[in-house]
């Protein structure tokens, strides 16, 4: 993502993310969320998942601790105080392979600032001349990545998501013609990689990890896949993916919550 490069001290009073150091890999797993609905794998195909999002059926998204922290902190309005801008855009990538859909994720470069190594979708805050959200994240994209735009179809958008760092966050779904090789932005991106959509959507692969600390106990979600360490807005977005297309196998009416 593109965020701001140079520390200013306004940004210590209102940035509350996770501790130098912290290392969520450590921290103990609360529980796995294997007993829930799955995804039949008849949704996971193009078709299916664009039928899903142009005709959505009635679903929650999951509000989780992070967004309950930034609600009740008000840290987004703190930010917009300071003249922050506080919109942002997220591409999530689903790969056309032959073996199914797959999920283009980055490693973020150890030295940033807000989510320092982390895994993530490409994507950063908008821009004045984006005129929309989707427009935010295919120029990231192309930016941080060098995805041609043109081999990207939009399918939908999934609920904004609120994160710690001070952004309101769309996550733009779209299917891609998958490139033979990516062009990094090094100072952003460290590495990418791709993870099988089935796997990321399986809630037995969904684990619940519970970080104690001064302030409370604070649950978020946790995916890891084979050497890569999946977790916290990235994760929480695609649980919001995964209980859209689980609609079909549940027929709750309560709002999931973390």
């Amino acid at each position: 993502m593109t965020m701001p490069k140079t520390p200013k001290p306004e940004d210590d009073a209102i940035n509350v993310a996770a501790p130098p150091g912290f290392d969520a890999q450590a921290i103990p797993i609360h529980e796995i969320c294997s007993d829930q609905v799955k995804v039949s794998k008849d949704l996971l195909s193009p078709e299916a998942l664009k039928a899903r999002f142009q005709s959505p059926p009635s679903w929650q998204p999951e509000i989780t601790d992070e967004n309950r922290h930034v609600i009740a902190s008000d840290i987004i309005a703190k930010r917009q105080a300071v003249g922050k801008v506080t919109k942002a855009a997220v591409l999530i990538p689903l790969l056309l392979k032959e073996d199914g859909l797959w999920v283009l994720l980055t490693q973020r470069t150890n030295h940033l600032r807000d989510h320092a190594g982390q895994i993530s979708f490409p994507g950063g805050r908008m821009d004045p001349e984006d005129q929309s959200p989707t427009d935010t994240a295919l120029r990231e994209s192309e930016e941080e990545i060098g995805l041609d735009r043109n081999r990207v179809e939009i399918i939908g958008h999934l609920p904004e998501y609120l994160t710690v760092s001070g952004y309101s966050v769309t996550p733009v779904v779209g299917l891609v013609q998958a490139q033979a090789e990516y062009v990094l932005d090094e100072f952003e991106v460290a590495d990418v990689f791709e993870v099988p959509l089935s796997f990321l959507l399986d809630p037995a692969n969904h684990q619940v990890r519970l970080w104690q600390s001064e302030q409370g106990g604070r649950r978020f979600y946790s995916m890891p896949y084979e050497n890569r360490f999946i977790w916290g807005a990235t994760a929480g977005m695609l649980r919001n993916l995964y209980h859209l297309l689980k609609v079909w196998l549940s027929f709750l009416s309560s709002s999931p919550s973390l």
